[in-house]
């Protein structure tokens, strides 16, 4: 079985994908990570910043993932640079350990952004164990995945 790929050329050399005849349309897309802390630095951050001594950690973290979202294409190779819309984030306990991070992206442009919230919630998620690793080094960031897209060939939800 031949598979095709959209990331190499005809000499097989690695070329972004060619988007410049495909339609503009309305595109969204909500990541999720979720970071786990020990038992002996739990909090309830439903609603509230909590801070470190590196200052307030929720925050931070939101600042630092939009940072990120906006320049995904400079760290992803073949990304497509594109003008973000809107870039949130909801923050909330999960249990009595553990904290969700949803980043939620949206454009309009001839392709998706998928990877835009990706690496936002990623981001967030590391500046949340950078703001809190003098806490402990148990921190676990347990789970990045997208949770929902919209726009494009398909739509996509995780069940």
């Amino acid at each position: 079985m031949t598979s095709i790929s959209t990331h190499v050329d005809e000499k097989n050399l690695p070329t972004m994908v060619d988007i410049s005849a495909k339609l503009e349309t309305v595109r969204a897309a909500t990541a999720q990570a979720i970071i786990s802390f020990p038992d002996s630095i739990c909090w309830d951050v439903s609603g509230n910043e909590f801070s470190t001594k590196k200052g307030p950690v929720i925050s931070t973290a939101i600042i630092a993932g939009t940072l990120a979202a906006k320049k995904t294409s400079n760290l992803i190779p073949f990304c497509h640079s594109i003008n973000l819309d809107r870039c949130s984030f909801a923050v909330q306990s999960v249990g009595e350990t553990e904290i969700e991070i949803l980043c939620t992206v949206s454009t309009s442009a001839s392709t998706g952004v998928e990877m835009e919230s990706l690496v936002g919630a990623s981001v967030a998620a590391l500046t949340v164990y950078d703001m809190c690793k003098a806490l402990s080094h148990n921190i676990v960031i347990k789970k990045i995945q997208l949770m929902k897209k919209s726009g494009g060939k398909h739509d996509f939800a995780r069940t």
